[in-house]
């Protein structure tokens, strides 16, 4: 597949999602985990989607915890974190694997893991863009944080550097 769109997944509470309703928009999607050096990260990431949700950014959190057991709460445990430690808003998925055997084909896409030169994810809050188009642009390892990537964003939702109220 060379587009996000035929891809599901279930939101933390249970329900399902297809992918194709994100068409048009831009989207970044992550691995999470709540107990991780980089969970301060889920901060960053909010301050992202109410900047730029409104221009047809979409984040998609993936809760996961095949980094250092570093997510091992369930998914209704994971979610009233998220919202009260960090305000979260953007959308939520179900906890999951990211590699290997049980990862979501959305996963085994985003990493190549069925082409020639797999990159499976190597720890918590990677970030995957996705353009308009529904084509991955880019891979964030992650170290680098969300207000790093903001001029990546602007590019691809086709804003200037200073196009947003209040910016000069």
């Amino acid at each position: 597949m060379t587009t996000l769109y035929p891809f599901s997944a279930m939101r933390i509470d249970g329900t399902p999602f297809s992918m194709e309703a994100l068409r048009g928009q831009v989207v970044l999607i992550v691995n999470t985990a709540s107990a991780c050096g980089y969970t301060g990260q889920y901060a960053g990431l909010q301050a992202l989607h109410e900047r730029f949700h409104v221009h047809g950014l979409e984040i998609l959190a993936f809760p996961c915890n095949q980094f250092g057991n570093q997510e091992p709460h369930g998914n209704a445990e994971v979610a009233d974190f998220c919202t009260r430690r960090f305000g979260v808003t953007f959308g939520l998925f179900a906890k999951t694997d990211v590699n290997g055997d049980q990862a979501l084909p959305l996963w085994r896409w985003l990493t190549g893991a069925e082409g020639s030169r797999p990159q499976p994810v190597k720890w918590n809050f990677t970030k995957f863009l996705i353009d308009r188009k529904g084509r991955l642009v880019r891979r964030y390892e992650p170290s680098l944080t969300p207000a790093e990537i903001e001029d990546d964003l602007r590019s691809v939702l086709g804003l200037e550097k200073a196009s947003l109220p209040g910016e000069r």
